[in-house]
């Protein structure tokens, strides 16, 4: 059988759909993105997920997050439009947002074989989500 159907058979049905759901997302943040630039899309998605920060998660919550991070990435490399860590990222970031938690989109680089090597993911409660081997850095603010 197929690897991408028995990971599929593998998903719950609710996974299945959450899968679904962001497949149809993916394109919506990838063309923000391309027409609007970065900044824009964060503001607009900051703006369309006002109610974050009214609740902190659960462990059970955190768990889902964790799980809704590892299904953005697995829709961003095996669905038909391929997204980079900077779309899943932003779109797990909009959803947690709109669930009323407060993500952190945390953007970051690292030196790989004398390479600049940039990353994005989001942290929640202090936990890279969906990052099983994390080596990049995030970025630092500037300090005044």
């Amino acid at each position: 059988m197929n690897a991408k159907l028995q990971g599929w058979l593998r998903l719950s049905n609710s996974e299945r759909w959450r899968f679904v759901l962001l497949l149809l997302e993916l394109p919506v943040v990838s063309l923000l993105l391309a027409m609007i630039g970065y900044s824009r899309t964060r503001r607009a998605i900051e703006r369309c997920s006002s109610r974050a920060g009214t609740r902190n998660p659960t462990m059970v919550e955190l768990a889902a997050a964790e799980r809704l991070a590892q299904l953005a990435t697995l829709a961003g490399t095996h669905g038909p439009l391929r997204a980079n860590c900077l779309r899943q990222s932003l779109l797990t970031y909009l959803l947690l947002r709109r669930q009323g938690f407060c993500p952190a989109l945390q953007l970051g680089a690292r030196r790989q074989d004398g390479q600049f090597d940039a990353h994005a993911w989001v942290e929640l409660e202090g936990q890279a989500l969906g990052q099983a081997d994390l080596q990049h850095r995030a970025f630092q603010p500037r300090s005044a």
